[in-house]
């Protein structure tokens, strides 16, 4: 009798980070794996942000081996996979994600015991302009719209999960307790330092103001680490791949921070989406032809009727408003 080989459906495939985390450290680990594990990963800023951290866990579970709690949890869970009936090979994946889960949690609870319970906060912006926080720790910063973070403060580490949007650090000195963020499976280690991180659509960007920060990713298939100097930027892609270090503008870069928007060149349909961040007025493109359209100046967030006019002026468009919250930017009248 044949047997035909059949796609996996995807009910085959993981739903949680642990297991994930599991199925990607197999050695039975495929090319479909990897393609479902990096849909699973775009199609929720949760999703991504709960991987990064069981990874953050798995990468600081070798500091824990000799953890009695955690070979205690290790060694029951193993007892407990015993006892289950054999699976057939190619399903032996979810046994291992389920050590993996327990030996996660217990690495997770021994972190938690020995930072004396780090203490939670969430911080979230939405429409308008960018927010002042000033964190637990002394910490400043600066949280732009439509953004959102947590902070996990113990005992001896800060940690920050920048979950969506942007955010500028001006770190407070612990010499007792490093100061991290984690985005996307990226890790940011401060040293004296402010910085800025970026998470979009698109990918993850740190670019560092002042002082040092160290850039590291330690994944299935990425580990690299990249230090950046003042007025130096990094950019890595969904998929973990960091371009080569680039130059940075400061005077663009601290621009949001204060309410002010400059573009050099930039399309204007990504000039668009960055400027309606901040204003519930949205600004659409009637013709699809004027995304391409290149635009430079600065723009005071928000203040959309004065964008709309710019481009009016300067770049020969026709502003209508077609809705009490929408201004549409066409061709100008007689224009090819």
């Amino acid at each position: 009798m044949n047997r035909h080989a059949t796609s996996p459906r995807a009910s085959d495939f993981p739903t949680s980070a642990e297991a994930w985390l599991a199925r990607l450290h197999s050695p039975l680990r495929s090319p479909q794996d990897e393609e479902a594990f990096e849909r699973w990963r775009a199609a929720d800023p949760d999703h991504a942000a709960a991987f990064a951290e069981v990874e953050y866990l798995h990468r600081n579970a070798a500091q824990l081996a000799d953890d009695p709690l955690l070979r205690a949890v290790a060694r029951a869970a193993r007892r407990d996979l015993a006892r289950r009936p054999p699976a057939r090979v190619q399903r032996t994946w979810w046994l291992a994600a389920g050590l993996a889960a327990a030996v996660l949690a217990a690495v997770g609870l021994t972190h938690l015991m020995r930072q004396d319970a780090p203490v939670e906060r969430s911080y979230a912006t939405g429409t308008g302009l960018p927010q002042a926080l000033t964190l637990a720790d002394g910490t400043e910063v600066r949280l732009d719209a439509q953004s959102s973070l947590v902070t996990r403060f113990g005992a001896h580490q800060r940690e920050v999960i920048v979950r969506n949007g942007r955010a500028q650090f001006r770190v407070a000195h612990d010499s007792a307790r490093p100061f991290v963020v984690l985005v996307d499976g990226n890790v940011i280690r401060d040293i004296g330092t402010t910085f800025q991180v970026s998470r979009r659509a698109e990918g993850v960007t740190v670019g560092l103001l002042e002082g040092r920060v160290s850039v590291s990713r330690d994944t299935v298939g990425q580990a690299w680490t990249s230090e950046l100097a003042p007025a130096q930027q990094l950019h890595i892609d969904t998929r973990g791949h960091a371009a080569a270090v680039a130059p940075l503008d400061l005077d663009q870069a601290r621009s949001w921070t204060h309410g002010e928007l400059s573009f050099d060149q930039r399309r204007l349909d990504d000039l668009l989406q960055a400027m309606n961040r901040y204003s519930t007025t949205q600004l659409r493109l009637g013709d699809p032809a004027l995304a391409s359209l290149r635009v430079s100046g600065s723009f005071h967030a928000g203040d959309q009727d004065a964008l709309a006019k710019a481009l009016a002026q300067g770049w020969k468009l026709r502003v209508e408003r077609t809705a009490a919250n929408e201004l549409t930017l066409l061709p100008a009248a007689g224009a090819r």
